[in-house]
């Protein structure tokens, strides 16, 4: 994979420009969350919501949860044809589910524009239905997206990543609407953070997530 991350980011920075000028296990988009902060007072945020799928949710869940203005980031399954699905189900590959995380943000920080960006950038768009040794429709590239907005952006960046060579294939993620989310099991929730030591953690996503936190190091909480 040939990804030109300077040529990437300019041809994203040009058209987010362009974008911004033109005004139970379901969670909905543009709603306003009651989160219990580190203090343990309830606070109000208006929110927005992104549904991404890069591959391995516990990836996908780590670098996201790296993001100022990311509030809260859940694991899970969507995009598939049967209802509840259990890992066990969804890693059969006949179940249409994709693994993917659910992200609540605050706009007034992060942006969706901001989101795409980092999720261009953290995974191979240009592999059907994998992401490295990780083989399945279930660990396809895909963008579930809430409004129209978020379909124009989604499908705009994809356009223009295509057309500025920043990969020297085509992209072929997936751009669906969203309809359901399932949480998925416990176990997979704060993967990284819980089992840094594991094998999986500390030689793939670990690797990865230094690479995300020295490209995107002033997105980043602090």
């Amino acid at each position: 994979m040939k990804i030109l991350i300077t040529k990437a980011m300019m041809s994203m920075t040009l058209l987010s420009c362009a974008l911004t000028e033109n005004p139970s296990k379901h969670m909905s988009n543009d709603l306003s969350s009651s989160l219990t902060s580190s203090t343990g007072q309830n606070t109000i945020y208006k929110t927005d919501t992104a549904t991404f799928g890069t591959g391995c949710f516990w990836c996908t869940e780590a670098i996201f949860q790296e993001l100022n203005g990311v509030l809260k980031v859940t694991s899970g399954y969507s995009g598939g044809q049967v209802a509840n699905p259990s890992y066990k189900d969804v890693c059969t590959g006949t179940t249409g589910h994709a693994e993917c995380v659910q992200i609540v943000y605050d706009p007034s920080k992060i942006s969706y524009d901001e989101l795409l960006e980092v999720f261009w950038q953290t995974h191979d768009p240009t592999t059907l239905n994998r992401q490295g040794n990780d083989v399945g429709t279930q660990y396809r590239s895909v963008i579930f997206y809430h409004n129209d907005e978020q379909k124009e952006k989604a499908s705009k960046y994809k356009a223009e990543l295509d057309k500025s060579g920043a990969f020297d294939k085509p992209i072929v993620t997936e751009i669906s609407p969203y309809s359901t989310f399932y949480v998925a099991e416990n176990y997979h929730q704060d993967y990284y953070n819980l089992n840094g030591s594991q094998p999986y953690c500390y030689y793939v996503i670990r690797p990865k997530l230094e690479k995300f936190q020295k490209v995107f190091k002033s997105k980043l909480k602090h």
